[in-house]
C-alpha cells in the first residue's frame, strides 16, 4: 500500500545498551521543530541543523557514557536516527534520490543521499583541526556510519574547501538535512510507485 499526502510518517524509536539510553522521535513531515537533550551541546546544534534544513520535526533525548569520552554516545545517536528514519519511510512514491551543496562563509560540503535499501558511506572530510570546543570531529564519521548502516541508505559527504572546522561540519549537517528532505519528497508522477526497476528498495 502506497503512501500518501495524508499518512503519517512518523516513528519513536528507543535503544538501550550499557553504553547508552537514547530515545528518537521523527515527523518527515514536521516544520524544522527540535527537542534535543544530549550532553554534548555542539552534537545538538549540528542536529538542529538537520531539523530545520530537512523540515523535519526531531526529538532526541540521549543519556550515555560521557565520563569515557562522546563515542558511543555520538555512534548510538546516528543508529537510532537512521533506525527511525527507515520506520517512518513507506518508500512509495519518494524521488528516493537527494542532493545538495551548502556554503558557509568559505567552507562549502556536498551531500548526496540515494534511499537505496542497501548500506554505504563514501566520507570524505579532511577537517583543518581535531576538536571544535571539546567535541572530537572524528566522531562525525561515527554519527553518519551508523546512520547509514541502519537507514539503509547510500551517502556521499564531501568538504570540498573550508579553513574553519566549524564551518566544514557545520555545512556537512546542513547540506544533509537538505539532500534528505529532497529524496523524502513525495513525488506526484510517482504515485504508488517504488522509484526502482526492481520495484523493491
Amino acid at each position: 500500500m502506497g503512501t500518501s499526502a495524508t499518512d503519517p510518517r512518523q516513528a519513536t524509536v528507543e535503544r538501550n545498551t550499557r553504553e547508552t539510553q537514547i530515545s528518537i522521535s521523527i515527523n518527515l513531515d514536521g516544520r524544522g521543530q527540535l527537542e534535543v537533550e544530549t550532553g554534548l551541546p555542539f552534537l545538538d546544534h549540528m542536529l538542529d541543523q538537520v531539523a530545520r534544513h530537512g523540515l523535519i520535526d526531531l526529538s532526541v533525548r540521549a543519556k550515555g557514557d560521557l565520563e569515557i569520552d562522546a563515542h558511543h554516545t555520538v555512534e548510538d545517536i546516528g543508529i537510532t536516527l537512521g533506525q527511525a528514519i527507515d520506520q517512518a519511510l513507506d518508500k512509495t512514491g519518494i524521488r528516493r534520490y537527494g542532493h545538495a551543496y551548502v556554503p558557509l562563509d568559505e567552507a562549502l560540503s556536498r551531500v548526496v543521499i540515494d534511499f537505496s535499501g542497501r548500506p554505504g558511506l563514501e566520507y570524505h572530510v579532511q577537517f583543518t583541526r581535531g576538536r571544535v570546543g571539546s567535541f572530537d570531529v572524528d566522531l562525525f564519521h561515527e554519527f553518519f556510519q551508523g546512520f547509514v548502516n541502519h537507514a539503509l541508505v547510500t551517502l556521499h559527504i564531501d568538504n570540498i574547501r573550508g579553513k574553519n572546522a566549524h564551518h566544514q561540519i557545520e555545512t556537512i549537517f546542513k547540506a544533509f538535512g537538505r539532500a534528505v528532505r529532497m529524496a523524502i519528497e513525495l513525488d506526484p508522477k510517482q504515485e504508488g510507485v517504488v522509484p526502482s526497476t526492481k520495484g523493491s528498495l
